[in-house]
């Protein structure tokens, strides 16, 4: 008789492992499709293959440490290449696909649409994204968000600027630095985000670049960088440094910088962070689970942790989280940006920029 029933709770427990069945029972589901997802996801193997994720970026860490916590079974397989280092990977590998999915900067998604290597697909939460930050079909889509901002050294200046205004006509000498928009992103957003505040825009950033031209008139820039300045923030050796508030935000509360963040209220830009999921995959079940839970409220507040402000609309951050953000209203001066047009106008911003604010 024992063995009879040694024998048929093998013949059960055989039925949970290989069919899925009974592997997880979500008392309180993330989205409506999770269990089915789960089930589904583990009968492909439990991998989730995941390209420039890297894991101390945007609190990545956490987001695996809690995938594979809610979902047991499940592992997250990553590498950390760079946008535009994995659209090529991507290309290379689009005859054997070996990624699920792909995460990378604003201007790389449309690429790698253009390029075959996405396919569309709309989690859960996808309509609570807002329009200029998803592809319309699903091939990529913003998880989190920065703005542009400032990052300001209470120790160092007295009058803290609210705007962009106030960096020419404040008393702000030798104290500003940003990246240079010849070689970095976020050097190219910082130009975008004075535009907006001077009357132009993606299409037309000439007017950014002469609002930076008079900055560097007044005598009030310190220089210009290719990487980002953290180290030289919290050394004090920065008094107001344009950057995107989750890099301010880490300087504050992990770094321990005495610091004031301001959203500058005549006009910034969002920049987000987009995921896809990979044509031909070989875990397309997994790579919808991923997504599906870095879009729920879960998924979105995690990463927040690591002060990127969520992409989705109306998502209730946990108070000891929220708290540390600057208001949703002085969120308001911020634009979303057509970052296709952003492209098309890059190279002439460049020369532009070298030569009224360089004088080259």
């Amino acid at each position: 008789m024992k063995k009879s029933i040694f024998v048929l709770s093998l013949i059960v427990l055989s039925l949970f492992i290989f069919t899925g069945i009974g592997y997880s029972q979500f008392e309180n589901p993330l989205f409506p499709d999770e269990e089915s997802l789960y089930n589904a996801a583990i009968k492909e193997g439990g991998d989730i293959v995941s390209y420039d994720t890297g894991p101390y970026w945007a609190n990545h860490i956490g987001q695996f440490k809690a995938f594979q916590e809610r979902y047991p079974g499940m592992f997250v397989v990553y590498n950390d290449l760079g946008s535009g280092a994995t659209v090529a990977r991507l290309e290379k590998e689009s005859g054997n696909p070996q990624a699920d999915t792909a995460y990378y900067s604003i201007v790389y998604g449309p690429i790698a649409k253009s390029k075959g290597v996405t396919q569309g697909f709309k989690p859960n939460n996808f309509d609570k994204i807002p329009d200029g930050l998803k592809d319309p079909e699903g091939h990529w889509l913003a998880v989190h968000q920065g703005t542009v901002a400032f990052a300001i050294n209470n120790k160092l200046v007295k009058n803290i600027p609210h705007s962009w205004r106030d960096l020419v006509d404040g008393d702000y000498k030798n104290s500003v630095y940003y990246l240079d928009p010849r070689t970095t992103g976020l050097g190219h957003a910082v130009v975008l985000a004075a535009a907006y505040a001077n009357g132009g825009d993606e299409k037309n950033p000439s007017p950014g670049i002469e609002l930076l031209a008079e900055i560097q008139e007044k005598g009030n820039i310190k220089g210009y960088g290719t990487i980002v300045a953290y180290s030289l923030f919290l050394k004090g050796e920065i008094p107001i440094w344009i950057t995107y508030d989750f890099n301010a935000y880490k300087a504050k509360y992990i770094g321990g910088a005495d610091a004031t963040i301001v959203i500058p209220q005549d006009g910034t830009v969002t920049v987000p962070y987009l995921e896809s999921m990979i044509k031909g995959c070989p875990h397309p079940n997994a790579a919808k689970l991923w997504l599906s839970f870095l879009l729920s409220n879960e998924g979105q507040s995690i990463f927040a942790e690591g002060f990127v402000r969520p992409s989705v609309q109306g998502v209730e951050l946990p108070e000891e989280i929220a708290s540390k953000f600057v208001s949703l209203k002085d969120y308001e001066a911020a634009y979303n940006v057509n970052w296709t047009e952003a492209q098309n106008t890059l190279e002439g911003l460049k020369k532009e920029w070298e030569q009224k604010v360089l004088g080259k």
